[in-house]
């Protein structure tokens, strides 16, 4: 029987702050969305979709890729508004939430940064996730992602989408403008390590 404080126990807490994207969001995208339609949903969405999206990539539909890639992503957005402003963050929220989001920038780097930027900085980003996973394993998933988390998941997104745009249209000048997003993104990422973030 798992304990109250189980990553498992879905009960609904407080957010310690609504962010002011948090509040757009409320008045925008999330009146889509009923109320019985939980963070902890669109975050299995995202879990789900990221296998058609990565062989999307793999078989290098690349136009329609990008535009699946973006929708997925987005759901980071929505499922973390959600939980703040509907007061519905869960432990298991805090633990799928980043999960979903490392198996979605890790899907990517295999099958398109290992391809089309270099081996290095693909597995730098696997190392780095791997770091924090495992840090976050050691501390049971007690925080919530910092301001350092959050930026490095951004600049992997854009990063990706950059590159992606780079292949779709053939733009070689792209390609050393993704690779110093996806680096930026690795800086913030030892950030978020050392800062005990995810």
């Amino acid at each position: 029987m798992f304990s109250t404080n189980s990553v498992f126990d879905t009960t609904f807490q407080a957010p310690k702050k609504i962010f002011w994207h948090d509040k757009i969001m409320a008045k925008t995208i999330l009146k889509i969305f009923p109320r019985r339609v939980t963070p902890n949903y669109v975050t299995l969405f995202r879990l789900v979709a990221t296998p058609a999206v990565t062989l999307l990539m793999y078989f290098e539909h690349f136009s329609i890729g990008l535009v699946s890639f973006l929708i997925v992503a987005f759901t980071d957005a929505i499922d973390g508004s959600m939980a703040r402003t509907r007061s519905q963050i869960t432990e298991l929220g805090k633990f799928l939430d980043p999960l979903a989001d490392k198996i979605l920038i890790g899907s990517m780097v295999f099958v398109i940064i290992l391809r089309y930027i270099d081996f290095w900085t693909a597995m730098v980003i696997v190392i780095m996730e791997i770091a924090i996973i495992f840090a976050v394993w050691i501390r049971k998933g007690k925080e919530e992602a910092n301001i350092w988390g959050k930026v490095k998941m951004h600049l992997q997104v854009y990063g990706v989408v950059i590159l992606l745009l780079a292949i779709i249209f053939n733009w070689a000048s792209l390609l050393p403008i993704a690779s110093g997003v996806l680096y930026l993104a690795i800086a913030f990422a030892v950030m978020s390590l050392l800062t005990h973030g995810v």
